[in-house]
């Protein structure tokens, strides 16, 4: 009978084991909205700032908060807490803005915080084809398993097409 070295065990459970990814589309910025953690595809986020002035536009969802001005960029801000449906909070020291590059123009997210950016495996993503909003849209790509909670992935395209966010033409004034 043969024995095993325990090392020549352990190396083929080395290989199997899911290593962190080099590729950017595995990886999310994660951020707090109330009690529960979303998370943006890291691809799209061109930078986080601290909240602006903030200029408000006239005859927009109330979730639509107005315009920053970021180095000469006009940025149209979404306040996600509200485009959730979620209570209005007072924007404090930790309230950013997630700054995405969505079809060619820039768009703030107003969110309560940031957490880290993950690599969340496409195996570790559960889509979200049961999940709808009342207007049909989806805007859960999916949700990421993480060791012990879920990151809700937003579909940003979704989000700020259901969301009635001013894109290129305000982007360019």
């Amino acid at each position: 009978m043969t024995q095993t070295n325990p090392a020549d065990m352990q190396a083929p459970q080395a290989e199997v084991q899911a290593e962190p990814s080099d590729s950017i589309e595995t990886m999310y910025l994660t951020f707090p909205v109330g009690a529960e953690l979303y998370g943006v595809s890291i691809g799209l986020v061109t930078e986080i700032v601290g909240l602006q002035k903030i200029m408000h536009v006239p005859d927009v969802p109330p979730y639509i908060k107005g315009v920053i001005n970021l180095r000469g960029k006009v940025i149209p801000l979404m306040d996600v807490r509200l485009r959730f449906g979620m209570a209005e909070k007072e924007y404090d020291d930790r309230t950013v803005v997630i700054v995405l590059q969505v079809n060619d123009a820039p768009v703030g997210l107003v969110v309560d915080g940031v957490n880290e950016v993950l690599d969340i495996p496409d195996n570790q993503v559960d889509r979200a084809n049961g999940f709808s909003g009342s207007n049909s849209r989806n805007l859960v790509m999916g949700l990421g398993r993480l060791e012990d909670r879920v990151a809700i992935l937003l579909d940003v395209n979704q989000l700020l097409e259901a969301g009635e966010v001013i894109l290129p033409d305000l982007a360019e004034v």
